[in-house]
């Protein structure tokens, strides 16, 4: 559920009608529903109330915008980053640290002692050598760093290729035949707590199946390294839920996640982790455009926007699905093609689509864009980089400003070598 719909024929955000937000703001534009990323919040845990021990981490890389990170805070969220930017934000949105979870394939030797000078809860081990050196860097700061090792369990998610983690040829975690032994050498190192194993195998999962057998090879686990003397408390299970993008779609519900979790783990008696991501953020937002031209094609006319795949790229990245509506239909249905104003075939964000009939200067809006949305944003053909707004009731925000490209420009140079009248070399 999300608290996007229609009232006297106008779509709303909440309280507050998409073309309001259109004129103060200018399109494109994000907009999200802080009521829908409360809703999400609770649903998650409610789904989650069979577990004794939980903790839950949103995963920032879904839509790190400061003020929904505001919302998920006061919701009793954590975080799960993979940067060092993505930890300041947390930290900055009033996120504990201890809350927060550091995953990530390529922290820096740099943003590893950022977190443990911060009080970091969790850093996800990626490698045996990550673990040495973050050993050796909270050793000589006389402090003891706590780590779960991340591990490959080399499960298919069944999901696109480029959102998939959990196989052998992934680049994620540790081959989970080879964990016992790296555990092995690890654990004893000064300066280094590992408690326990850390799991994800992709994003937009709609097969519990698939998360079944990846939790049941990771029991298997954490039994043969109690068995060989180690402390195991905690087990970090990922996140990867995910949302339906095409209307009538259905996806497992946290619910009957939470019920697979908990059959799954009974006698675990570890603290549970969460990063739910998507999950959360997908339905709260949407990406609302302008209709730039109506444009004669070969089979059906070509719909042309002024968002595009650099403010939204999942399209062109995944040729991922967004529904697309009206703000103000009238009833009438055609077929079209739905392009970006970007010089790039791949700028299209639906072919031959049955939609909403539109004409020049109607707005619309591209559905479940919450996550992975205005964080892939870019400046591609000099383009200004998309604003966001927050709604809360009958009021809206700015949360994030448009950046024009003459502030782009500006933080730009030209050496000296190339100004006019400069002497040849």
């Amino acid at each position: 559920m999300n608290h996007f719909d229609y009232r006297d024929g106008v779509l709303h955000c909440e309280d507050v009608p998409m073309p309001r937000i259109a004129e103060a703001v200018g399109t494109p534009v994000y907009v999200y529903s802080t009521a829908t990323f409360r809703r999400h919040a609770q649903v998650f845990r409610d789904g989650l109330k069979d577990l004794d021990r939980v903790h839950l981490a949103y995963a920032i890389k879904a839509n790190p915008n400061l003020a929904v990170l505001r919302v998920l805070a006061e919701e009793g969220y954590g975080a799960d980053v993979v940067s060092g930017g993505e930890m300041a934000r947390a930290l900055a949105a009033g996120i504990p640290a201890a809350d927060i979870v550091f995953s990530g394939v390529g922290k820096t030797r740099a943003e590893l002692a950022r977190g443990i000078d911060e009080g970091i809860g969790q850093f996800n081990l990626e490698l045996e050598e990550e673990g040495v050196v973050l050993a050796a860097i909270a050793h000589a700061k006389g402090r003891r760093a706590p780590a779960t090792l991340r591990v490959n369990p080399d499960v298919d998610a069944g999901t696109h290729a480029k959102i998939s983690t959990g196989r052998a040829e992934n680049k994620f975690g540790v081959p989970i035949d080879q964990a016992p032994a790296m555990f092995d050498r690890l654990a004893p190192l000064d300066g280094l707590a590992l408690t326990g194993v850390a799991c994800h195998i992709g994003s937009q999962l709609a097969d519990l199946s698939r998360l079944e057998e990846a939790y049941r090879r990771i029991g298997t686990l954490v039994a043969d390294l109690r068995a060989a003397g180690h402390a195991i408390t905690r087990v970090d299970l990922g996140g990867g839920l995910g949302v339906p993008y095409k209307a009538g779609d259905v996806l497992p519900s946290p619910a009957d996640y939470g019920a697979m979790v908990a059959r799954v783990t009974a006698g675990w008696d570890v603290e549970l982790m969460f990063e739910p991501g998507r999950v959360i953020a997908g339905n709260a937002g949407v990406l609302l455009t302008e209709v730039i031209w109506v444009k004669p094609g070969v089979a059906n006319p070509y719909v042309i926007v002024d968002a595009a795949m650099n403010d939204l790229a999942r399209p062109a990245l995944y040729d991922a699905w967004h529904d697309f509506a009206a703000v103000t239909p009238d009833g009438g249905r055609m077929t079209a093609n739905i392009a970006g104003p970007v010089c790039e075939s791949g700028d299209t964000f639906a072919m031959g689509r049955e939609i909403d009939t539109v004409k020049s200067g109607d707005l619309a809006v591209f559905r479940t864009a919450g996550a992975y949305g205005a964080t892939m944003a870019s400046t591609y053909n000099s383009r200004a980089l998309v604003p966001e707004v927050l709604v809360d009731g009958d009021r809206f925000a700015v949360v994030a400003d448009r950046i024009e490209p003459e502030t782009i420009l500006a933080a730009e140079r030209v050496p000296e070598w190339l100004t006019p009248g400069a002497p040849a070399r």
